[in-house]
């Protein structure tokens, strides 16, 4: 799942997202709730209307972010008070207010409060945070309710301790859920730990429910985790790799920030459907990254998110059946498209060491298909502000924060301002 902690992604249009073959995206609900706030988000029709996305959207419960602003919450029985990273406001977030904040939302994945500890932990520490959250997936699971076509999943606890991930998933599995996480991985323990963890874990949970491994996205990652039992996965590395020049590819990883592209005239990937991957060489690439331009940020991304999602196209049936031969045993049926008692359908896509490098570079035109969609005034303040710089055709404001969902231009209408003369200031009389 693509991540769009802010209701965007970053650097891609949703149209693009969507284009690539995401069937579903993330939301935080930690960041929403701070900015724009959830009561605005559902005054204005909710999160799929206000970023315009008719796909289905999960919005985590913040509980990483609990672990991650460590330094300024306080956690008890009730919840987690925490102070904004954004003004040092104080928030209160209980297991009913994270869902009732994913419901305002209208988020079709709702997951449940739950405190994530830092590995390597103490095991007494791990068990209170696992028992915790435990008796949070009950109150979670009250407080959703029955609501038709959306889900509640749990999340599996247990850090590095098979007995506690064995325990927590046992009961989470009691609870009788739609879905299950597995969380508190990829937090800094070795591959072989989180893998060990999932043998503990996966066979425990329904096998004709989806499994969530959260947090989770390197390619080899991925593949090994699907071959354990895992079906869905989110995680920020794909687009943040992209931001940073590094492109996977079949051919392995390949950083483009090195010198020695910047003669290079070969593409990433001459058989790729991908623009940006097929037709412009390494050594544009490089020039585009050397000099941090933002059509190099738009091209990375697009096909970095277009090799985790699976569904553009570009990568030859056989090359998918020799991967997943190799890391699954023959086995296909993991891949398959498999539906849950919500309806919503979840597909495991891996297909890594293919990366690269794809349409950010639509300022270029390069990525000729994608137009990007009018946008309201408050989605667009939401995105800009506060670090508004006044770009565009007209200067956004917190006004423009809760206006209805009208374009802000059409191209036909637009005038362009007029130029502004500067003053120059008044002579000063000298004697």
């Amino acid at each position: 799942m693509p991540v769009g902690t802010v209701g965007t992604v970053k650097a891609m249009y949703l149209d693009q997202v969507r284009d690539l073959g995401a069937d579903i995206i993330l939301g935080n609900t930690y960041h929403l709730m701070l900015r724009p706030g959830a009561e605005r988000v559902a005054r204005l029709g909710g999160l799929h209307k206000f970023i315009r996305w008719e796909r289905p959207i999960l919005t985590d419960s913040g509980g990483f972010q609990v672990m991650s602003l460590s330094s300024l919450r306080k956690l008890n029985e009730q919840g987690v008070t925490f102070k904004s990273h954004v003004d040092g406001a104080l928030y209160h977030m209980s297991p009913e207010r994270s869902i009732e904040i994913q419901g305002l939302l209208g988020s079709d994945i709702q997951m449940q409060l739950d405190e994530c500890v830092a590995l390597p932990a103490e095991p007494d520490e791990i068990e209170r945070a696992m028992e915790m959250s435990l008796r949070w997936a009950k109150r979670c699971k009250v407080a959703f309710g029955d609501q038709p076509g959306k889900a509640m999943f749990g999340i599996v606890q247990g850090g590095d301790i098979p007995r506690l991930r064995e325990r927590s998933a046992l009961a989470l599995r009691d609870l009788d859920l739609k879905g299950y996480a597995v969380g508190g991985l990829a937090v800094g323990e070795p591959q072989e730990v989180m893998l060990g963890m999932l043998d503990v874990t996966c066979p425990v949970l329904p096998a004709d429910k989806p499994r969530y491994l959260m947090g989770v996205g390197t390619p080899d990652d991925i593949l090994k985790s699907v071959a354990h039992g895992i079906d869905m996965f989110d995680c920020v590395m794909p687009t943040r790799s992209g931001r940073h020049g590094l492109a996977f590819t079949r051919y392995g990883r390949i950083n483009l920030r090195n010198a020695r592209h910047a003669e290079d005239t070969r593409p990433l990937d001459e058989q790729s459907s991908c623009p940006a991957t097929r037709d412009y060489s390494r050594a544009y690439l490089h020039h585009l990254i050397s000099f941090k331009r933002i059509a190099r940020r738009h091209a990375a991304q697009l096909e970095q998110s277009g090799l985790l999602s699976g569904a553009d196209g570009r990568h030859p049936q056989g090359y998918r059946r020799r991967t997943l031969y190799r890391f699954h045993g023959g086995d296909h049926g993991r891949l398959a498209t498999r539906r849950s008692a919500t309806g919503v359908s979840f597909t495991a896509r891996a297909f890594p060491f293919f990366f690269g490098f794809a349409g950010m570079l639509h300022p270029f035109n390069i990525h000729r298909n994608v137009r990007p969609t009018p946008r309201s005034r408050a989605t667009i303040a939401h995105n800009v502000l506060p670090k508004d710089r006044g770009h565009g055709c007209r200067r956004l404001n917190h006004d423009h924060a809760v206006e209805p969902v009208t374009a802000i231009c059409a191209p036909e209408s637009y005038a362009p301002p007029e130029p502004r003369r500067r003053r120059r200031p008044p002579p000063t009389e000298t004697k």
